[in-house]
């Protein structure tokens, strides 16, 4: 089913934001302030069942 909400004809007058480009542009600000990537997520207060969907996903070589 096609979106009815976006398409090329409408009307829309303000800016547009290609979020490929602005994730870049978030990166390279980080980089260029010096702030640091935040720690993963330890995963010390995971429930079982999350435990074992992680421990299949990774079987199965998908990444978490």
């Amino acid at each position: 089913m096609a979106s009815t909400s976006s398409k090329t004809t409408d009307v829309w007058t303000g800016r547009r934001v290609d979020m490929a480009e602005f994730g870049r542009r978030i990166a390279a600000r980080k980089v260029e302030l010096g702030l640091p990537d935040p720690p993963r997520n330890s995963g010390e207060q995971r429930t079982a069942s999350k435990r074992a969907l992680l421990k299949a996903i990774e079987e199965a070589g998908g990444k978490w």
